[in-house]
């Protein structure tokens, strides 16, 4: 590793790089030497929070959702274009290559993956409408809902030292897209990591002005300042927690606090599994990697691994085997597979663990075994031995239970039944993360039955899944990740659930007309706009809620069940056999629902080329009530919602257009109700 010159970290407050006086050094974890300095002055809090209210939050609502997610994929696109700098960075927290693409790629990539579901999911406003809503009243002209708001509050990030880019962006992601400026706060020891990388994320010009702040060192009276709007966030040890928890202010003003602690994860080596089968190979691997990725520094690592009684001693002997050949030492050097703790007090704090959790137990595999990391200058790093325990009798020591080793250390512990293995299990009481590797369905149901009201998520491994599986340690952008109990009660990602933590549930109550206002989405009942021009005739721009069209009528003939049969291929009795059809509860035969939707897309279509480029889909199908040969059907076609995709550079400039689509009977009954879904040209095209 290349010596560096320490510099003083700063801080961004209200926009400005504040720090130039040096305060406490941080060392590297590889060798010791200095590479950066917190700064000694003072933060002035008051000041951080009016800018994040007075400047941030207007700049943030003055763009809605579609707009801040396409900020969100152009930073993730800038960040990549600079990640070497970041991973020479990273270099220094004792990362290796891999550790620090989980850092620095995997935070990126959840900028990406809510650029991508903000635009899929999202309106082009700042109310989400969380639907449908409800009639309140028999005649339909009282309605209630539900609508989502910007919490009008900041955003208190605190993280963990071991991921200082992927905690900030995992947590940075779905504010910034619900609308709420952000103050980071990211552990000291690391905190060089997530500074160049704010500092980056500011010096882009993506980022409105306040919507973005970073702390290095301590975050003084900050939760003390926080009103009622607010949201804090953490990531950390579970004593931190609890501590920062029942900070008064926060109690007083119910102030939400979401905390993410590290817990004592568990993964399950099914009953059915034999050394023969290849999930047997799987548990080990899952194993070994948790326990060496990232020195065993992941909240989610593996802590007890669970192992049927006549297999323990195998999988202890296969563990230990792989840790004897596992390269220990400076990450710079080729072929070292496992790097430093990311200080020397954490070396120190996996140490005094260990000696807890050694009493009582066997200790496989440790720095008896001929520790010796490779590197220059490593004697005065953070290494730390990778320790594989075994507890023979888990369920009389309760330590393996109560105490972590934030490090690279599991303990073996062996279960004779499916049932012992889970009651294991659930003494972690509550863990981000368990998974039980597995050949056969019914264990894996069972086991996931049992153990997910003790866990944030399951990862059940087989041969199948193992093709393509992330590993039992990955948060993805798409689930939830947290868990009850010990790991902290909250939760954070889990797609679009994360951005709701950052918003304000109302219920709305009203006319039609009202409701439709307030969600920006078409309710029936409401008034709606019809005029001389087909809907399917306008620009996306010139559409607006509520503009409908009432079609022409057409009587259905036994003719267009006998060919709309013969062009399908669908010939169900209903259809075609009037003796069957008048024993059901219809009393006669009666047209497909398939028909029904494609006579009534014959009503509304406009079919000359025109602003409408695609229909590519439908959502909320129902065929309410049967149509019988000689009904006459009509349809209302009504524009009920509106998505400004923005002007990208791959595709012409457009929007989303959904339709509501009501198709009656000549009694003015509902027979069928949809939505359709285009993709509409805006008017830019046609210049």
């Amino acid at each position: 590793m290349s010596a560096t010159t320490p510099h003083v970290l700063q801080s961004l407050i209200a926009d400005r790089w504040i720090g130039h006086t040096a305060a406490r050094a941080l060392h590297s974890a590889v060798n010791g030497r200095e590479v950066a300095l917190t700064h000694a002055e003072n933060i002035d809090f008051g000041e951080s929070l009016a800018h994040a209210r007075r400047i941030g939050l207007p700049a943030l609502l003055k763009l809605d959702f579609q707009q801040r997610a396409a900020i969100l994929k152009a930073l993730g696109a800038y960040l990549m274009e600079r990640k070497e700098q970041l991973y020479a960075i990273s270099a220094h927290t004792g990362a290796t290559r891999p550790d620090s693409w989980i850092d620095i790629e995997g935070g990126v990539g959840t900028l990406f993956a809510y650029a991508s579901m903000g635009r899929r999911e999202l309106p082009s406003a700042n109310v989400v409408h969380e639907g449908p809503a409800t009639q309140l009243g028999k005649e339909g002209h009282f309605l209630g809902s539900h609508v989502l708001v910007p919490k009008r509050g900041v955003a208190v990030h605190i993280n963990a030292f071991n991921f200082p880019m992927w905690g900030m962006l995992e947590k940075f992601a779905p504010s910034f897209l619900a609308g709420m400026p952000c103050i980071v706060k990211p552990a000291t020891a690391t905190s060089y990591v997530a500074e160049a990388a704010a500092r980056l994320m500011h010096e882009s010009g993506l980022l409105p002005a306040g919507s973005l702040q970073l702390i290095v060192g301590s975050s003084g009276d900050l939760l003390d300042r926080l009103l009622e709007t607010d949201v804090v966030t953490f990531t950390g040890s579970a004593d931190t927690a609890a501590q920062l928890r029942v900070t008064p202010n926060l109690i007083q003003r119910s102030v939400p606090f979401n905390a993410e602690a590290d817990s004592l994860n568990c993964s399950i080596l099914g009953p059915d599994v034999t050394p023969d089968d290849p999930e047997f190979e799987l548990f080990v691997k899952e194993v070994m990697r948790e326990m060496t990725a990232k020195a065993g520094q992941k909240c989610t690592a593996i802590r007890r691994a669970i192992v049927p009684a006549q297999h323990i001693d195998t999988v202890a002997s296969m563990l230990r085997e792989r840790l004897a050949k596992l390269k220990v030492g400076d990450p710079a050097v080729e072929g070292v597979r496992m790097g430093a703790l990311a200080s020397m007090a954490q070396q120190a704090d996996v140490a005094e663990r260990l000696a807890l959790l050694s009493q009582g137990n066997e200790l496989v595999f440790g720095a008896k075994d001929g520790f010796a990391p490779i590197g220059d200058g490593v004697k005065d790093g953070a290494f730390f031995a990778p320790s594989l325990l075994l507890c023979r009798d888990a369920f009389a020591n309760e330590a393996v239970h109560n105490i972590e080793a934030f490090g690279p250390v599991s303990t073996l512990m062996p279960y004779g039944s499916l049932d012992e293995a889970l009651q294991l299990a659930a003494k972690g009481r509550g863990s981000l993360v368990g998974s039980v590797i597995t050949k056969t369905p019914a264990i894996a149901a069972e086991a996931v039955y049992q153990a997910a009201a003790f866990h944030g998520r399951i990862m059940v491994l087989d041969r199948e899944a193992a093709k393509e599986s992330t590993g039992h340690g990955s948060p993805l952008p798409m689930l939830k990740h947290g868990g009850p109990g010990r790991a902290g009660g909250g939760e954070e990602l889990g797609g679009i659930r994360a951005v709701k933590h950052y918003l304000q549930r109302c219920a709305v109550q009203g006319s039609p007309t009202m409701i439709t206002a307030i969600t920006g989405e078409y309710q029936r009942g409401a008034k709606v706009h019809e005029d001389v021009v087909h809907p399917f005739r306008k620009y996306f721009e010139e559409i607006q809620i509520g503009d409908s069209l009432l079609t022409h009528r057409r009587t259905v003939s036994e003719a267009d069940i006998v060919n709309f049969g013969g062009i399908s291929g669908d010939y169900f009795y209903m259809h075609f056999d009037e003796i069957a059809a008048k024993e059901t509860q219809f009393g006669q035969r009666i047209a497909h629902g398939y028909f029904v939707l494609s006579a009534a897309a014959g009503l509304f279509v406009s079919p000359a080329p025109g602003p409408v480029l695609a229909n590519y889909g439908l959502d909320t199908l129902r065929f309410v009530n049967p149509v019988a040969i000689g009904d006459t059907i009509q349809a209302r076609l009504t524009c009920k919602r509106r998505i400004d995709r923005g002007n990208r550079p791959d595709q012409p400039p457009q929007g989303v257009v959904a339709w509501d689509v009501q198709v009656m009977n000549q009694r003015g009954e509902l027979v069928a109700s949809y939505d359709i879904l285009t993709l509409v040209a805006k008017k830019a095209t046609a210049a």
